[in-house]
């Protein structure tokens, strides 16, 4: 079907089942904001930063399990946005965050509100994405949230400029991903297991060192099956929190620069 840019946001949020988008509009995300305003399919929370919007959608994510959606508009609007990408992708929360930018005839300009956000948003998003047609939109908002939900997931960056959002194209949700530079590993490797269980069978003084991968891979169970089958002692990350009952003694405690003594 032929729809604008804007438009095709919005259907590719309803189609990855999107409840809930977190954001602040401005300037050059308002086409996409003013199709939000049209439906009735998720619910989109205001928040007075956009730094706030990231934070928001990154305990969204954690709480729900899904990818969190943020939206945000262009210069100033990204920057502030920049702490909650940074922290995203430290923790390896899935996060598609969707900024507005100036029309393209005015990039690398010094526009009003131009800032070169796919630049800076580069070393702290698992991928990023400037789109210049709105015949690509489909493909990259299906790539965006698949790669932010997939192997070690992380924040995904999509810039839009205004005129694309305005641009009418045929919108076709159900192409083929086709990544052939991205296959993340979703089996252990066998080879791999033994050697670690090997080295856990003659280490002297074996500790299990949790991290958040266990929560995020929703592993909590079968890691905490092979603390008691093996009773080796472990310490948890932040992000790792819940693993092991607070009272486990097997638990010596939260290691860092908030963790214990004990466990550091």
């Amino acid at each position: 079907m032929q729809i604008s840019g804007a438009q095709m946001v919005i259907e590719a949020l309803i189609a990855e089942g999107v409840d809930t988008v977190f954001g602040y509009p401005g300037g050059a995300i308002m086409n996409v904001y003013d199709e939000i305003y049209k439906q009735n399919s998720f619910k989109h929370i205001l928040t007075r930063h956009e730094q706030a919007a990231v934070h928001a959608a990154e305990g969204y994510s954690k709480a729900s399990g899904k990818v969190g959606v943020a939206m945000i508009t262009s210069g100033p609007g990204f920057t502030n946005a920049v702490t909650g990408l940074a922290d995203a992708y430290m923790d390896s929360i899935p996060l598609v965050v969707i900024s507005g930018q100036v029309p393209m005839s005015l990039i690398g300009t010094d526009a009003f509100q131009e800032i070169d956000a796919v630049g800076i948003s580069r070393s702290c998003t698992k991928h990023n994405y400037l789109v210049t047609d709105a015949t690509d939109l489909a493909r990259v908002l299906k790539e965006a949230f698949y790669i932010a939900s997939s192997g070690r997931p992380g924040p995904v960056h999509v810039d839009i400029p205004k005129d694309v959002t305005a641009q009418i194209a045929e919108f076709d949700y159900s192409v083929e991903l086709n990544l052939e530079t991205y296959k993340p590993h979703t089996k252990g490797n066998p080879r791999q297991i033994k050697k670690a269980m090997e080295a856990i069978s003659k280490a002297k003084r074996p500790l299990f060192y949790l991290g958040g991968g266990i929560i995020n891979s929703n592993a909590a169970y079968d890691v905490r099956e092979l603390v008691h089958a093996t009773g080796i002692p472990a310490v948890e990350t932040f992000m790792a929190r819940g693993t092991l009952c607070h009272d486990d003694e097997l638990l010596i405690s939260m290691l860092g620069m908030h963790g214990s003594y004990a466990a550091n």
